[in-house]
């Protein structure tokens, strides 16, 4: 690469790594966002439903802006907004303006990485494949280191670290993508009509609106019902309108011309939709230990942040390890083996919770970690690999941001498994119970792996 191209890498790494960064950070936070306002895990858990609804929305809606108003006009805007919402959080009074600047700090980093890809396939012409593994590398280093850092800053300079940091990262990105990355072409002709109408049009705004007004009412029904400990009338009228929210949302989604989420597809590529329940699935299990372990270690244990972080370093340099070995592995033996594996990893991984005593070394989940670590590197890998093979390749871009769209929402299910297991606080008992049903669940994986095996060779022969 010649020095152009390398400050172009660098330019698009540091935005991108924003929102892995951003979302992996918070992890070690909860605790302490908990005490400094006073609230129970089922109101604070919304610091992550917030961000992850925000990233599962606003990349795909980016990614359609960036063709209608240039990749680099987006790639930039989106580092200004993730400055100014990073700065702002990090001053927040209240909790609910933190939530608020916590989405605006979403947008932000979605709009970097939903561009970020395109930017390096248009401008980098020479070694993409090359180019292409290092923004992988930023993404997951950050995804992987997140949680370290965020226990240091934290331990550092308290809860507001973890926004100030971002700070630097965005500055940087912004200085060097306004010299080096080229000026975005003027549109087609056919293509100049930049009316807001039109882009609404493009990015089915209502089934948007049905889509995360259905999730969030269901998430407050439920969340509420658990945190007054009774059913009442108020969260049950909530989570049905919330249902009926996201039946309408799929009735839409199997009749619109442009589909926030593409629903036919699945309908006629049942191997796509295999694919990403799994992948939401894993997520589900690899998301529950990520938030739910350092709260445990904190509130539970009485580890301070920077501990939590360092031995949270192993689940993601387990992971960022495991990625390069199981690509070979799946390029020689097919996704199916690494995927059993990586269920039975989960399996591990969970009964090992389920057998801690409170006596038992915290050293002692590491081994957990590492299994999770592992399983995520393999499933990631693996489940991609499976998507690629049922996808037709007219509709792969569409199939790739199904499959985001199912990260995210793994990390949600996630973080309501853990508010409805916890409900106020955490205690050991309830984290015990938490592994208990994370056990069950990396079992059904298992068979679903296992299955999808049988069904290889069955169709082999």
């Amino acid at each position: 690469m010649n020095a152009r191209t390398k400050g172009l890498m660098i330019a698009v790494g540091l935005g991108v790594l924003l929102n892995p960064l951003n979302s992996s950070m918070v992890s070690v936070a909860i605790a302490r966002l908990q005490d400094a306002f006073r609230l129970d895990y089922t109101v604070v858990s919304w610091i992550v439903f917030a961000f992850y609804i925000a990233s599962a929305v606003a990349q795909p809606v980016m990614g359609k802006a960036s063709d209608l108003f240039g990749r680099r006009k987006i790639f930039l805007a989106g580092l200004v907004v993730a400055f100014a919402a990073s700065l702002l959080a990090a001053l927040a009074p209240s909790f609910g303006w933190l939530i608020a600047l916590r989405i605006v700090q979403s947008i932000g980093t979605s709009m970097t990485i939903a561009v970020g890809m395109a930017i390096v396939r248009v401008h980098v012409t020479e070694r993409q494949a090359a180019a292409l593994s290092v923004l992988s590398i930023f993404q997951s280093g950050a995804a992987a280191i997140g949680p370290f850092v965020g226990g240091v800053l934290i331990d550092w300079r308290d809860w507001p670290a973890i926004f100030m940091v971002n700070i630097p990262f965005a500055a940087a990105s912004f200085a060097l993508a306004w010299r080096i990355i080229p000026k975005d072409e003027p549109p087609a002709s056919a293509s100049r009509d930049r009316s807001l109408r039109r882009w609404l049009e493009s990015v089915d705004a209502f089934g948007i609106l049905l889509f995360a007004a259905g999730l969030i009412a269901l998430l407050v029904g439920v969340l509420s019902a658990k945190s007054s400990g009774r059913v009442t009338l108020g969260p049950v009228v909530i989570g049905l309108i919330g249902l009926a929210s996201l039946g309408a949302f799929v009735r839409r989604e199997l009749t619109a011309t442009s589909p926030f989420i593409p629903l036919r597809t699945f309908a006629q590529h049942p191997g796509i939709a295999r694919a990403n329940v799994q992948f939401m699935i894993a997520n589900a299990l690899f998301y529950s230990l990520f938030f739910g372990l350092p709260s445990y270690l904190q509130t539970v244990r009485r580890i301070d942040e920077s501990h939590t972080g360092l031995l949270m370093l192993t689940l993601g340099l387990c992971s960022l390890a495991a990625s390069p070995l199981a690509g070979r592995w799946v390029d020689r033996s097919g996704p199916r083996p690494a995927l059993l594996s990586s269920a039975l990893l989960m399996t591990f991984g969970s009964v090992w919770i389920v057998t801690l005593t409170p006596t038992t070394p915290v050293i002692g989940l590491s081994l957990a970690l590492a299994a999770f670590g592992i399983s995520n590197g393999l499933n990631s890998v693996g489940l991609q690999a499976a998507l690629f093979e049922s996808s037709p390749k007219e509709i792969i871009g569409v199939a790739s941001g199904l499959f985001n769209t199912s990260r995210n929402l793994g990390a949600i299910l996630a973080s309501l498994l853990i508010g409805i297991v916890m409900g106020d606080r955490f205690t050991f008992g309830g984290f015990r119970t938490l592994g208990m049903i994370l056990t069950a669940v990396a079992l059904v994986l298992a068979l679903m792996s296992l299955r999808r095996r049988k069904s290889g060779q069955a169709q082999g022969t």
